[in-house]
């Protein structure tokens, strides 16, 4: 697995399924590998931010500059385990772990109140202004029992969006 440009060995498809908590079939697994290959274009073994980009769907994703940041560089087991929270195997935990990551973006370990506004921004564009995402925004927080003050963990962020349902799922297309 050492060079994208290699096949996959059945030990090689049952460590990568291991490494992602068996959220993938094999057959998964083999249909990311071709994907991973295919942006992967000098076979460098790892897809960097600008490869990602070359994805449609991500490019336009209002997200990506997040999202970039803890993609760029995976190699094929990592790529994996990242697309793992988009199974629809993944537990609701698993999904609220990356989207807390994606809300953490000075990875202290904690979400604040204008962490979230800032992905809200990014979300809504100018769609909403400034003082009505304050407001749906302090009255969420306020619903799940937090202020503005408030610094969120991962299991105060789960207390939130759990109320909402998390859905993140992503069709692997099998050959």
């Amino acid at each position: 697995m050492g060079s994208a440009s290699s096949m996959l060995t059945q030990y090689d498809i049952e460590e990568v399924q291991e490494h992602c908590n068996d959220l993938f079939s094999q057959q998964e697994i083999v249909s990311l590998y071709q994907r991973f290959c295919q942006l992967d274009r000098n076979a460098k073994g790892f897809i960097s931010a600008d490869e990602f980009l070359s994805v449609p769907e991500f490019a336009m994703n209002p997200l990506s500059q997040r999202l970039l940041k803890m993609v760029d560089g995976l190699n094929f087991k990592d790529f994996v385990a990242f697309l793992s929270a988009f199974s629809a195997r993944a537990s609701t935990q698993q999904k609220s772990e990356l989207i807390f990551k994606v809300f953490d973006s000075d990875c202290n370990g904690k979400v604040s109140f204008n962490d979230i506004l800032e992905v809200l921004r990014d979300l809504s564009g100018s769609f909403m202004s400034d003082e009505q995402r304050e407001k749906v925004l302090t009255q969420v927080l306020q619903e799940a029992g937090y202020t503005r003050e408030s610094y969120l963990t991962l299991d105060d962020f789960v207390k939130v969006l759990g109320s909402y349902g998390v859905k993140m799922e992503v069709e692997v297309p099998i050959d």
